[in-house]
């Protein structure tokens, strides 16, 4: 009871005369360690919990950058993939068509593997009147001639395939040869060409319209090599060819004007003769 009493009355002193202060600041500085340590869990726990969240949210956001990043690479690639096509496909335009022949553009689907044949395939066939024999060039030059057709597709044989064969002339002087594939991309063989002949490295051929199915003027290959072996009754004579046969993505097929879709050739049929070379000698 005397302490109740002592109690009540040290409060009401204090309240009065406020003589008590010193000792309560002394005493809450004493006391405010105590209370740090207690609540030290509560900071701990909450310090950690925002860390982590604020570490969440940057991976989070990390990985959706990273997302976006790969999105956006794969859209500028694949733009950078249509540019090129665009400007492919421009350049074609301008291939050496004339105007009175029908031309249309091709995709190539696949292109055969065999190392001893030289054979793409492309997305025309008999629906678009694609028919045996067709001729098929690039913006550059000759690329080869269909040689086996379905209703969405056909085969074609590329110049520089060992079983095909080009009449050709020396766009300088008329020269009349036959260029014939060897297997390789980069090299036509023209055989039987005499020593006196005029022709140099350099010369441009084209085709001579001989045969019936390149038309005349089109531009096959570049003449690189030209050998004179006396032990030998010919030069031996090597052409790069023009066209971009192993990297052609888009090609043009051609109706020459007397076999125009329409017309009475037999454009789009299977019965046509299998390809041709020089004045109509079988491709060997």
């Amino acid at each position: 009871m005397f302490l109740v009493l002592l109690s009540v009355g040290l409060m009401t002193l204090d309240h009065r005369t406020h003589r008590l202060d010193a000792v309560r600041a002394w005493l809450g500085t004493l006391v405010y360690p105590v209370y740090y340590v207690v609540g030290l869990p509560d900071l701990v726990v909450d310090w950690a919990g925002e860390t982590f969240a604020g570490r969440r949210r940057l991976q989070e956001e990390n990985a959706r950058l990273r997302t976006e990043n790969l999105i956006l690479h794969a859209q500028l690639e694949k733009f950078e993939a249509l540019e090129a096509e665009n400007v492919r496909l421009r350049t074609l335009l301008n291939a050496p068509v004339e105007r009175t022949e029908k031309v249309l553009i091709a995709n190539l689907l696949a292109v055969d593997l065999d190392p001893y044949r030289h054979q793409v395939l492309i997305n025309r066939g008999t629906r678009k009147q694609v028919y045996r024999g067709q001729p098929v060039i690039d913006a550059h030059g000759v690329v080869g001639q269909v040689i086996a057709v379905t209703p969405e597709t056909a085969t074609v044989m590329l110049i520089t395939d060992p079983a095909h064969a080009l009449p050709v002339q020396v766009n300088r002087n008329g020269l009349r040869s036959i260029a014939l594939g060897t297997g390789n991309m980069e090299r036509l063989s023209l055989p039987h060409i005499p020593k006196s002949a005029d022709i140099r490295v350099g010369d441009l051929l084209v085709t001579s319209g001989l045969g019936g199915r390149f038309p005349r003027g089109y531009p096959v290959a570049r003449v690189e090599a030209v050998e004179i072996d006396p032990g030998k009754a010919f030069a031996q004579v090597y052409a790069r060819p023009l066209a971009e046969l192993d990297r052609s993505r888009e090609v043009l097929l051609i109706w020459p004007r007397t076999l125009m879709p329409g017309s009475n050739a037999r454009a789009g049929t299977d019965s046509t003769p299998a390809p041709q070379a020089a004045g109509g000698m079988p491709a060997r």
